[in-house]
């Protein structure tokens, strides 16, 4: 598979696996699909993985990490985040009901520098390994100056002296991570669901930015919590249900796929793939059935005639570049 280089001494392969569905997002997965679906990632040649304390509340972690401690540590990358520490039920809580079978924990938010310090200390545990290659500042929507004055300070450090060796931010919004693109000097981003055939938001600022100043991009919800792969009411977008409008532009796009002999999966895909900003496609998967249907939705053809439809109708930014230069 296709390597990139995104931080001094840290190539990826152009593909990687998202965690989330490991943690139970929306159905419960068991311990045997988890493996299966990280087995089936490796042997098609995936050597970089995304994972948080938020997915599943510290399962994705621990299954992530069982797994990669069977193969040998200078032969992937691994990706986790920070900003919120899993703690005991009760007070404040966030994001408690999108995962199945969970353990009985909640993630609170702490943006705070010690906070960011036992967060990393706390995945390590969970994951089994003595290091992970990329931090990220997680969803700090609400807490710019704390990531600006704490989690990011800690970041920093922890790449200065070596821990790790990049750090960023991953949301679902492209405004914040434009800012702090122009605030702190990060190597990358991982940005979910604001670049897709639905939604061409990056295009604006965020993109321009990173370009200038070499930051990668990490791309997930590509499928825009999946709409994409499979677009009927009461799809998800943007983890919830998505509403009429959004479900008929699915459609029409779905439609114009099946006019021209191809999958609305393939199109979304490489659609996103062909932005040179784009360093890592992130695909979560839940079994690996999943795993293979998005290797070969990589390389499915979609032919020309369809980005050049998908122009002429404007069912997608002027400004985004189309697989084949359409």
């Amino acid at each position: 598979m296709k390597r990139t280089r995104l931080a001094d001494g840290l190539d990826v392969t152009s593909i990687g696996l998202g965690s989330a569905p490991l943690g139970g997002l929306f159905s419960a997965v068991s311990d045997a699909d988890a493996e299966a679906t990280l087995a089936a990632g490796w042997s098609a040649g995936i050597r970089f993985y995304d994972t948080a304390p938020l997915y599943g509340f510290g399962l994705a972690e621990q299954r992530l990490g069982a797994f990669l401690r069977q193969q040998k540590r200078d032969s992937y990358a691994i990706s986790t985040k920070v900003g919120r520490l899993l703690r005991a039920p009760g007070g404040a809580t966030v994001e408690d009901d999108h995962y199945k079978d969970a353990p009985a924990l909640r993630p609170q938010f702490d943006f705070s520098y010690d906070g960011v310090m036992r967060s990393v200390e706390e995945s390590l545990d969970r994951l089994g390994l003595d290091r992970v290659d990329v931090l990220l500042v997680h969803d700090p929507d609400d807490h710019y100056d704390d990531a600006v004055s704490g989690a990011f300070r800690a970041l920093m450090r922890l790449r200065d002296d070596g821990t790790v060796k990049a750090i960023g931010s991953g949301m679902n919004q492209s405004e914040m991570l434009t800012r702090f693109a122009e605030a702190v000097p990060v190597d990358c981003f991982l940005l979910a669901g604001r670049y897709t055939l639905l939604d061409q938001g990056a295009l604006e600022a965020l993109f321009p930015v990173c370009a200038a100043r070499n930051i990668g991009i990490l791309l997930g919800g590509i499928y825009n919590s999946g709409i994409l792969a499979n677009p009927h009411a009461g799809a998800k977008f943007n983890y919830e249900d998505a509403d009429a409008a959004l479900v008929a532009r699915a459609l029409a796009l779905d439609e114009l796929c099946r006019k021209h002999g191809t999958e609305l999966k393939a199109a979304a895909l490489q659609f996103c793939m062909a932005h040179p900003a784009v360093t890592v496609a992130v695909m979560g998967a839940r079994n690996a059935a999943e795993v293979a249907d998005n290797i070969a939705m990589s390389k499915r053809a979609v032919p020309q005639a369809f980005w050049q439809e998908l122009r002429a109708k404007n069912l997608v930014d002027a400004r985004a570049p189309l697989p084949g230069g359409a």
